[in-house]
């Protein structure tokens, strides 16, 4: 499936290599006023080749809108956005035309459909995610109207911690760090395993701040069921661990249970989230992503008439997936937040009172 959301829907379309990635942005409310510059600097986060800790791979990542909006302002029609592809070098993949590659979708794609595109894996590339992020700026744009806020930045790389959390800090950050005291390491971490041809997994801490309470559709489209959805939606992604997560279970029910009084929660360990619906308080979340696989070591593998080979990889690859990635997983958590408002419009009837009665 290439589609996402009920009511705020987006469908994704492309390949890594080739002419173009784009979507389709369906169910925007119309008078939600276009920023094009805010989208291109969405775009410009999640883009390639801007510093030696990402892929050398040089995009712009221009988005183009085709339709849905007239005169700055959307129409309530379908979104669709263009972003050509500028700097393919299929003849980097040429070697592995035949092969499975140890860790990507090669082996399951080709399985599965009888046909791969081996250039950069085609359609499981994370390429695919610049039209996630394009989508996901319609989505911010609505969230603005509202004053609600997604937030992400890089918790963790290569098991280096952060022990603050600083969203501020963030955009001024290479790796997107939410400490400067480990950021350097982290840093480290990151060109210690590329420069030995090699790569390192993190961790993206996700916030949403001035949400509403009453988000979620229970029960089999929970708010934190569907945030789960769309973080393992997005490549790399291995797991996702919702407030206290992990460590809830080393808790009793009495340290774990955030007490309530007049004026809200007195603790978040929920992380935003009961019952699968939104509570009011900050939603936060961290999005566990693996080490690139896309090293340059030799790996053994088979190829497509499984016989056993040796895999040597060429071409431009992030030694740390977790960092571009982590804007990705914050358009996604804009793009839920966004189709769950629309969804709970009709909870209440005096919500549609308030449309439909003179």
């Amino acid at each position: 499936m290439n589609s996402f959301g009920h009511r705020f829907t987006f469908t994704t379309f492309g390949e890594s290599h080739g002419k173009a990635l784009g979507c389709v942005v369906d169910g925007v409310p119309a008078g939600i006023k276009i920023d094009e510059e805010f989208i291109q600097s969405e775009m410009n986060r999640r883009k390639p080749g801007q510093n030696k800790y990402a892929t050398a791979r040089k995009e712009s990542d221009s988005v183009e809108i085709l339709s849905g909006v007239f005169e700055g302002i959307t129409t309530g029609t379908p979104i669709s956005m263009v972003i050509f592809n500028e700097n393919q070098k299929s003849r980097d993949y040429s070697n592995v035309k035949d092969l499975f590659r140890p860790g990507h979708a090669d082996f399951t794609y080709f399985n599965k459909y009888g046909i791969r595109d081996y250039r950069g894996g085609g359609r499981s590339s994370a390429r695919e995610t610049a039209a996630r992020v394009a989508a996901g700026a319609i989505a911010k744009l609505l969230l603005n109207e509202l004053g609600i806020k997604v937030q992400s930045g890089i918790c963790e790389i290569d098991g280096i911690k952060a022990t603050t959390y600083n969203f501020e800090e963030v955009n001024s950050s290479e790796i997107y760090a939410l400490d400067k005291s480990v950021e350097q390491s982290q840093k480290d971490a990151i060109l210690t395993a590329k420069n030995s041809h090699n790569s390192v997994g993190g961790v993206a801490l996700i916030n949403v701040s001035n949400c509403p309470v009453g988000l979620g559709e229970p029960i089999y489209f929970k708010l934190d069921s569907q945030l789960a959805n769309a973080m393992m939606s997005i490549n790399a992604v291995k797991a996702i661990e919702i407030g206290d997560g992990f460590e809830s279970v080393k808790t009793k029910g009495f340290e774990n249970n955030d007490e309530i009084r007049e004026n809200g929660f007195k603790s978040n360990h929920s992380g935003g989230m009961l019952g699968g619906i939104s509570n009011g308080e900050n939603i936060n979340f961290k999005v566990y992503f693996k080490p690139t696989p896309s090293i340059f070591i030799k790996q053994e593998t088979v190829d497509i008439y499984n016989n056993e080979v040796e895999c040597e990889l060429k071409g431009r690859h992030d030694p740390c997936v977790a960092v571009r990635g982590s804007v990705v997983a914050e358009s996604m958590t804009a793009l839920v937040i966004a189709d769950m408002l629309l969804l709970n419009m009709s909870s209440k009837i005096e919500n549609v009172k308030k449309i439909y009665k003179n």
